[in-house]
């Protein structure tokens, strides 16, 4: 296995070399650990649960968690150890199932932190990537069919595409640039998030009828929570508590605020109004596009990026609603999808020392290509075994709620539950 940290960066880039446990930087990625998961509970449950009818809230927080609880025993299983472990160029092995041989003393390789603590922090990636399509099918599918294609989703998407990238498989070694996943993570899940949404079908009513968010006051404390979560989810990346983190933190800000102010403008030209809905969306679109590129770009590289990302995710969500009628419900692919393959391609550009960038990239000619390569081989493996998986459970246990159990909501109908008791 090559000496890879979390996310595909080197220790050794910061002239550092792999030995003992450092406890400054074990401090900061427990903080970041904690920050990441803090990201799917409570932050992407309250952003996707105020963005849906009151009668569906609870089911997708019920998603949202049991898909946290059901990825993070399968990553102990087996699937951290093949993604982490050997040196296959498409997948590693088991020889780590349930973690075996790892201790409370282990160092995990290129680092200075337990790879207990390394364990636990990419398991949060692997939680919080098939959360993010959830958004993409809220208020239809079922809670079971959920599970189980999230489950077949990790094995067959997820683990793959990390172990390509930040696992010492074969894009890694090409010099593929992506710090804390716009291949592995937004990519991943934005192109899975369309091809369920298009097999699925759309809601009832959707497009004639809007679906109107039942609690914007939620999604905006939901995606506060993801803004300041996002820390932890890209320079965490770093795993160290370096300057490299620093500014990694720092480029991560400055794009969700270009990018939020910038989706500002264009639905003030748009729309004559500024909506809060609108400027958190922005918020988040410009996260996901700088994580790619994260730890290459300088802050002017940043801004630029935020604001290139918010036109191109805005106008994409106008593409798959208004002219394509595809029912991705909270706009998932356009955000994260677009997002991440926008910003994984930038950082050929923006890495560059003469645009600002911290100059650790190749050629824009030969990077771009790379990363053009990571980009499209990850799209077609997303798309054909979301595919297969949804096609294959549609089979079996069925997809999607009926008719009856869509119009009374999914809270009532699979849980027996509702978020808002009192109201009539």
């Amino acid at each position: 296995m090559l000496g890879v940290t979390a996310l595909g960066t080197l220790m050794t880039q910061a002239g550092e070399t792999a030995g003992a446990v450092d406890s400054g930087h074990t401090a900061w990625m427990i903080a970041a650990t904690a920050l990441v998961l803090f990201m799917t509970m409570p932050g992407l449950a309250l952003f996707y649960g105020g963005l849906v009818r009151a009668r569906n809230v609870l089911s997708v927080m019920a998603q949202c968690a049991g898909i946290a609880c059901m990825a993070s025993l399968l990553w102990v299983a087996g699937l951290y150890s093949l993604a982490f472990k050997g040196d296959g160029g498409w997948i590693g092995n088991l020889d780590a199932a349930f973690l075996k041989g790892i201790t409370p003393d282990t160092v995990a390789p290129g680092t200075h932190v337990p790879e207990a603590l390394f364990v636990m922090f990419q398991m949060t990636f692997a939680i919080i990537t098939p959360g993010l399509y959830v958004g993409a099918v809220v208020e239809r599918m079922k809670f079971g069919a959920m599970l189980m294609f999230s489950a077949l989703w990790l094995v067959l998407v997820y683990v793959p595409v990390t172990h390509w990238v930040w696992g010492g498989g074969w894009l890694q070694v090409m010099g593929i640039k992506d710090l804390a996943g716009g291949i592995v993570v937004h990519t991943t899940a934005g192109v899975s998030a369309l091809v369920l949404a298009v097999l699925l079908g759309r809601r009832r009513g959707f497009p004639e009828h809007p679906h109107q968010p039942h609690n914007p006051g939620m999604v905006f404390v939901g995606a506060a929570m993801l803004w300041v979560g996002w820390f932890g989810f890209n320079a965490g990346s770093q795993l160290t508590a370096s300057g490299a983190a620093g500014m990694t933190l720092l480029v991560t800000h400055l794009s969700a605020c270009s990018a939020a102010l910038v989706w500002c403008l264009l639905e003030r030209l748009r729309n004559g109004k500024v909506g809060l809905i609108g400027l958190v969306t922005g918020l988040v679109a410009g996260l996901a596009t700088i994580t790619p590129a994260s730890g290459d770009v300088g802050p002017a590289g940043a801004i630029l990026i935020g604001s290139m990302a918010a036109v191109a995710c805005y106008f994409t969500v106008s593409l798959i609603r208004e002219k394509l009628h595809i029912d991705d419900s909270l706009d998932v692919f356009a955000v994260h999808g677009v997002g991440g393959i926008f910003g994984t391609l930038l950082v050929a550009f923006f890495g560059q020392s003469w645009l600002g960038g911290l100059g650790a990239v190749k050629s824009v000619g030969m990077q771009l290509g790379i990363q053009a390569a990571g980009v499209g081989v990850t799209i077609v493996w997303s798309a054909a075994a979301t595919a297969a998986i949804a096609l294959l459970i549609k089979a079996t246990l069925g997809l999607r709620v009926s008719e009856e159990q869509e119009y009374e909501g999914m809270d009532q109908s699979e849980h027996g539950e509702t978020a808002y008791p009192n109201e009539a």
